[in-house]
């Protein structure tokens, strides 16, 4: 039988899984997560007490039936799955995954569910503890019921800066502030395209946003984050008039929508093309998800739909893989036709809530850059006369990249910062190569014996 590997058990990988299950295949389903569905379903632990509609909200019954059906296809036997594991290279059709301990699988076709990760960019006073990503709250909210903090500021743009606000709220927190760098002509702009495409989904953002009241404010610029020993003190920004403010606070949370994460599409053979209008750079594929020779993407990996496209997706992506195979196959006209419906509304959100690229390019100096390493605005500027304006090289000079997130929270700020530099455009700096492995390991998961093999 054909062994078809799944990388991700969210929203894609899970209804990928489904469809190729009731083909007759059985797939692996390899996933990083103790349990299966992703992010923006992220399950608790067995025995978290809060029910799924303080979880997921108006989501909720999408959520819990996106579980019920991977739980389904694991009791049943129809699927492999191989959770708490991390694809850490791909080669010669072979996946090596690390968990406890060292793996290999096997597979004919390869399926990326890989999703998205937070967008990241620096502002002064970033690289103090108690400065998180949008997505590391969540996480802690929906895994632990934990708020990072007692007052917090939440800072950047797009749909999860005002979702985690309304649920962080709703679980009791104290919100501060909500600071959004996008300005209000561009969020009316793109919230027009966004209620033309989906109007349900966008009267409920708006629904979320009016609960936020006058912590809201749009058009903000960042000024700095105020830091002491114990972390952040307050954060300095300017409101949409240009007049300073402060707000008071001790845990921030940044983040500008997301980024799609193409590693192992990278390491995969994929091709990628810069996107203007998302700012970074995407995985190129046909509309059903092709990128290669046996070789599928899907999800918020490849163009970021949210949820509701990424269900949508898997199922694109395993139709395409059955196609490829010469097995029958649901018809893909009707989910071909729902996610360009699902794109019209990204769109309307890329224009809404823009990447804050001038906001980057006129960091001072002193301002850190990439946080793994400790490098700063004026070291990557000074590695420049070396380096040239090119990624790669500039990372082998200044080190931007070389850190444990491997470039995924520092690539884009600091191509913006080569791109300045030099007078060019973001996609004429390149974009840092992936390598294996793909997430921090152990040295001595590689210097043991040749791993297992799994899932023959």
């Amino acid at each position: 039988m054909t062994r078809v590997l799944i990388v991700g058990a969210g929203p894609a990988g899970i209804r990928a899984a489904e469809a190729l299950v009731e083909a007759g295949l059985h797939p692996v389903v390899v996933d990083e997560a103790a349990r299966a569905g992703g992010q923006i379903y992220r399950r608790p632990p067995e025995g978290f007490t809060r029910p799924p509609d303080k979880l997921y909200g108006s989501e909720a019954a999408k959520a819990v039936a996106l579980h019920a059906t991977f739980d389904r296809l694991v009791a049943g036997g129809k699927v492999t799955y191989l959770p708490q594991r991390s694809v850490m290279a791909l080669r010669a059709g072979v996946a090596h995954v690390l968990g406890e301990a060292r793996q290999e699988v096997p597979y004919d076709r390869l399926i990326l569910a890989t999703g998205a990760t937070d967008r990241l960019a620096p502002v002064p006073g970033w690289q103090a503890g108690g400065v998180y990503s949008l997505g590391a709250a969540q996480i802690a909210l929906k895994a632990q019921g934990v708020a990072l903090g007692r007052s917090i500021v939440l800072a950047g743009s797009g749909p999860l800066l005002t979702l985690l606000a309304a649920q962080l709220l709703e679980a009791g927190a104290e919100v501060a502030a909500v600071l959004d760098t996008a300005p209000m002509r561009a969020q009316l702009q793109g919230g027009l395209r966004m209620v033309m495409a989906r109007p349900l989904v966008t009267l409920r953002g708006l629904r979320l946003r009016a609960a936020l009241g006058r912590r809201y404010h749009a058009g903000v610029s960042l000024t700095r984050i105020e830091t002491g020993e114990a972390g952040p003190t307050a954060v300095h920004w300017q409101d949409a008039r240009g007049s300073a403010r402060e707000t008071s606070c001790d845990m921030v949370g940044l983040g500008w929508h997301l980024r799609a994460d193409g590693t192992l599409a990278d390491l995969a053979g994929a091709a990628f093309d810069w996107n203007s209008a998302f700012a970074q750079w995407l995985p190129r594929a046909d509309p059903l998800g092709r990128a290669g020779t046996g070789l599928y993407l899907a999800g918020d990996g490849v163009r970021i739909l949210g949820a509701d496209g990424a269900e949508l997706a898997g199922r694109a992506a395993a139709i395409a893989c059955l196609q490829d195979l010469g097995l029958p196959h649901p018809d893909s006209a009707s989910i071909l036709r729902r996610l360009k419906r699902m794109q019209r509304f990204a769109d309307g959100v890329a224009q809404a809530f823009p990447w804050p690229a001038e906001m980057i390019r006129t960091l001072p100096d002193t301002t850190t850059v990439c946080r793994c390493e400790g490098i700063s605005a004026g070291d990557l500027r000074a590695t420049l006369p070396l380096s040239g304006p090119e990624a790669n090289r500039a990372k082998s000079l200044a080190r931007v990249g070389m850190g444990r997130c491997q470039g995924r929270y520092c690539q884009l700020s600091g191509a913006e910062i080569i791109a300045a530099a030099a007078g060019l455009a973001p996609r004429d700096v390149g974009r840092l190569r992936a390598q294996p492995p793909a997430r921090p390991a152990p040295i001595g998961a590689w210097l043991k014996a040749e791993g297992t093999r799994e899932a023959e």
